[in-house]
């Protein structure tokens, strides 16, 4: 490396990204101070602001500038429909490829003992209180078909069970387009166990 501290400690930091590793860190702090310095400020601007002024709604948990995100302050969604998802990624991507027209509930995360996550971290006393006010009709569970998705999959139809909720689930299965010699086993099993009447 170099022998500047400096530098070694925006690579360090630069790792912290998700699929960076030691190299893409390096080539990234290389790429800023040899060609881009006015874009690593504005980047460095820019992250600052949203660390500092983004949080969460109270109402849902997704990112927000506000103590109440848009999407929850607004009044032409359905407020009957409440979606679960784990991250706000996941809300992202249900809104841009459905045309879902309820409301969310983000968990930031899934049941994961060994990585601290339990039932007061993922939010669900606060998603409790939310079924408690007998507006939601049905809680759509949107985890991701993990074995800890699953796990708090199940334990969110519990909790909505106990609110007088309906539960439903987002199908698993066979992918659109897909084929069928190269879809894994166990998507493929359990599309199988899953199959509907024509």
């Amino acid at each position: 490396m170099s022998s500047s501290p400096l530098l070694a400690d925006l690579v360090e930091a630069l790792r912290c990204l998700p699929g960076v590793g030691a190299k893409t860190a390096q080539r990234m702090a290389f790429h800023v101070l040899e060609r881009d310095r006015a874009g690593a400020r504005r980047l460095a601007e820019r992250l600052a602001a949203a660390v500092e002024r983004i949080g969460n709604c109270t109402r849902c948990r997704t990112f927000s500038e506000d103590p109440v995100c848009a999407l929850c302050a607004g009044t032409a969604r359905d407020r009957s429909l409440l979606c679960v998802v784990e991250t706000p990624v996941d809300q992202l991507a249900i809104e841009q490829a459905t045309g879902y027209r309820g409301h969310y509930f983000v968990l930031l995360g899934r049941i994961s003992p060994l990585d601290g996550l339990g039932p007061k971290e993922l939010g669900l006393d606060l998603l409790a209180q939310r079924l408690a006010e007998g507006e939601v009709r049905e809680l759509i569970v949107a985890t991701n078909p993990t074995v800890e998705g699953e796990a708090t999959a199940h334990m969110l139809a519990h909790l909505a069970r106990a609110a007088g909720v309906r539960a439903s689930r987002l199908a698993h299965g066979v992918p659109l387009g897909g084929e069928l010699e190269f879809i894994d086993r166990g998507t493929l099993a359990h599309a199988f166990g899953g199959r509907q009447v024509l």
